[in-house]
């Protein structure tokens, strides 16, 4: 009996041996976003990006030594699950580092928590110009909404001539109510007039209310700045309604489910985005040829390819950092400069905000037809 506890012991200090050395030997990294839920396709989307961007760098050996081990938490597209899941990351798992959220909502909520434990937060893709106003740990690698608002009055000014224009905002919701504030201001400013600006609540289905009081004051375009979902819906709203407009809209827009919710009705319409799969640089080709390999022929939409960015800067500071320390890897973060991305050039302002251009693309089915750039 004495020998079969002896090699108990022996065995059970060889696991708990073996737990400490792999510990030891990654880099763990966290993710929070909506892989369920309503605004699913853009939490799987960046997780895509974001696990491929890790693999790559793994399979050449990974950070000083060490592999990157990416710990994701579904936040299920809930504010009130969002703290939890980050909490978590970096409480129980460790995380030296954060990735996420694509909505502002969820990353202004999530911002605070990193701030207050001093862990690095990059949010791929969160608009709102108050995410990084949360604290020096946080970061973003896409444009702000501000820049996006006025990317899209200018376009509707100078490439569509529109004189009037209707703004329809999704009340309560930081990243539709910002940039309709700015698209509206931004419209004006370009001479233009804001004939109706109307908002619709969460989980709304009916917009027809808000498009018949639009259709009497006949605008040139209808700027929504909603999520993919919400839009489709209104386009076929729009069509039924036989209201001949132009629809507008941001980077929210950008999912394959636009199409399937909108079908037709969505077709020729306009939105910002953050790069375009008609680009012909290099790193764009090579992205674009690696994740269709990867994921079954499925073409990268912009929010894949900022969760890949994200994962890049990140492994980037990490590379220059002299010791992985959270506190390093913010220092390294704040110093990003001209760094080549899928979706730009990119340099981290003061503000830890990216400075970078928009592109503008026409849906054509499942589509988007690359129409013009807008450099800030």
């Amino acid at each position: 009996m004495r020998s079969v506890h002896f090699l108990k012991l022996f065995f059970l200090s060889l696991l708990i041996l073996s737990s400490c050395t792999k510990k030891e030997d990654v880099i763990l990294v966290g993710e929070y976003g909506s892989l369920t839920g309503d605004d699913a396709t853009f939490g799987i989307s960046t997780n895509k990006g974001i696990k491929m961007a890790f693999d790559e760098i793994n399979s050449k050996g990974g950070i000083k030594g060490k592999k990157i081990k990416l710990i994701t938490e579904d936040d299920q597209g809930k504010n009130e699950e969002t703290a939890k899941v980050v909490t978590r990351l970096i409480t129980q798992d460790k995380v030296m580092a954060l990735l996420g959220e694509v909505a502002s909502s969820r990353s202004i909520i999530a911002a605070p928590i990193a701030q207050k434990n001093g862990i690095p937060m990059i949010s791929p893709s969160s608009t709102a110009p108050e995410v990084t106003e949360k604290g020096d740990h946080i970061f973003r690698v896409c444009f702000l909404d501000p820049f996006q608002g006025y990317v899209m009055a200018k376009f509707a000014t100078e490439n569509l001539k529109a004189k009037k224009a209707a703004v329809l905002r999704k009340n309560g919701d930081t990243y539709s109510e910002g940039l309709a504030n700015v698209f509206a201001a931004e419209f004006k400013k370009f001479g233009g007039e804001v004939v109706a600006d109307l908002s619709y609540q969460p989980k709304d289905m009916d917009f027809k209310t808000q498009l018949t009081e639009f259709k009497a004051k006949k605008p040139d375009v209808i700027f929504i700045p909603g999520y993919y979902t919400d839009v489709g819906m209104i386009a076929q709203q729009v069509k039924q309604l036989e209201i001949k407009v132009t629809l507008l809209g941001g980077d929210g827009w950008d999912s394959p489910k636009l199409h399937e919710v909108g079908k037709e009705a969505i077709n020729g319409h306009y939105f910002s985005n953050h790069y375009t799969t008609e680009s012909t640089s290099p790193i764009v080709v090579e992205f674009i040829k690696n994740f269709k390999q990867r994921y079954n022929n499925e073409v990268p939409d912009g929010l894949a390819a900022l969760g890949y960015d994200a994962a890049k800067i990140l492994a980037d500071a990490m590379t220059r950092t002299k010791d992985l320390t959270s506190k390093n890897i913010r220092d390294e973060l704040a110093k990003t400069k001209d760094f080549v991305g899928v979706t730009g050039n990119i340099t981290i302002n003061d503000q830890r905000n990216a400075v970078k251009s928009a592109v503008v693309v026409q849906v054509e089915n499942e589509k988007r037809k690359y129409v013009t750039t807008v450099a800030p």
